[in-house]
């Protein structure tokens, strides 16, 4: 599945990180424990929550379209992008996120807003959206699961996973201030499809912090939300991409199955792409915000 790749990435390098070119202005940024936040334009509220070691320019290619209507809140986890790690060297990296995400929405009165999150990105939007309904009037999930264990062993139990994801904590954690140039090209080869995407991805792969990359991935490994979606009200729009190397008769039946129990979800598949759909199929992928903002 194209969601493995994370995984697979996280096995053969040091962090996983990808992004595109820096932002034109440098709008103020706000500092939390775990994350930090910059706004572009005004408008109805749109949150947009990258992935695993994912700095906030991986927005840049939809961010300003966007900033023309919508007030764009562009959150970046403490430790990804290269800047520091702030409260996230502990454990509860994503419970910080969840928690910063909403204190801010609640502080600005920017609630119900519009969430978009890529991969693990996508599962902080979820777990934002079961523990605080009133932020989010609705979820685009850019591929990502309920639970990632699936990518492993369908129907898998966190028991079962617990032992890997910990030996997977455990080799992040430990190539922290090592440099590998080889596994960053791995890590783009996987998770990207085209030259320019993957370019992207290798020039950002070492900056992440390895210490915070490692705990984030294992408490995504361990985290599994397969039995609290049918309670998730808020409407999803699930972005998937498929290829050559996933064809669509093999992804379709497997992200429509993950998401099966959700109440009110919208599928929104894009040809020849990688993990990284806004990266590989920016065109497609800025049709499919558009039509999930009306």
């Amino acid at each position: 599945m194209r969601v493995c790749a994370l995984v697979l990435a996280a096995l053969a390098t040091t962090t996983l990180d990808w992004s595109g070119a820096a932002h034109a202005a440098a709008p103020a940024e706000q500092r939390l424990g775990h994350i930090s936040i910059v706004t572009e334009g005004s408008g109805s509220p749109v949150v947009l929550i990258p992935g695993l070691s994912s700095p906030r320019a991986v927005w840049d290619g939809i961010a300003p379209e966007l900033a023309r209507n919508h007030r764009v809140i562009l959150v970046q986890v403490n430790g990804f992008g290269g800047d520091g790690a702030g409260e996230n060297l502990s454990p509860g990296v994503l419970a910080g996120v969840v928690g910063d995400v909403h204190a801010y929405l609640a502080a600005h009165k920017l609630g119900p807003a519009k969430i978009i999150g890529h991969s693990l990105g996508g599962l902080v939007a979820l777990q934002l959206a079961k523990a605080h309904p009133e932020d989010a009037s609705a979820l685009m999930i850019v591929d990502s699961l309920p639970y990632i264990g699936d990518i492993f062993v369908p129907n898998a139990t966190v028991a079962q996973l617990e032992p890997q994801a910990k030996a997977i904590r455990e080799q992040m954690v430990g190539s922290y201030g090592k440099t590998d140039e080889a596994g960053a090209q791995r890590t783009a080869a996987t998770l990207s499809l085209t030259p320019a995407a993957r370019e992207k991805v290798q020039s950002w792969v070492e900056k992440a912090d390895a210490r915070v990359a490692g705990e984030a991935m294992y408490e995504d490994l361990t985290s599994d939300m397969r039995s609290d979606m049918a309670r998730i009200a808020t409407p999803i729009t699930l972005v998937f991409p498929y290829s050559a190397a996933m064809p669509k008769e093999r992804a379709e039946p497997f992200y429509h199955g993950e998401y099966a129990k959700a109440p009110h979800v919208t599928f929104a598949p894009v040809a020849d792409s990688g993990h990284f759909v806004m990266l590989d199929q920016p065109q497609a992928f800025a049709a499919a915000v558009r039509a999930f903002l009306k």
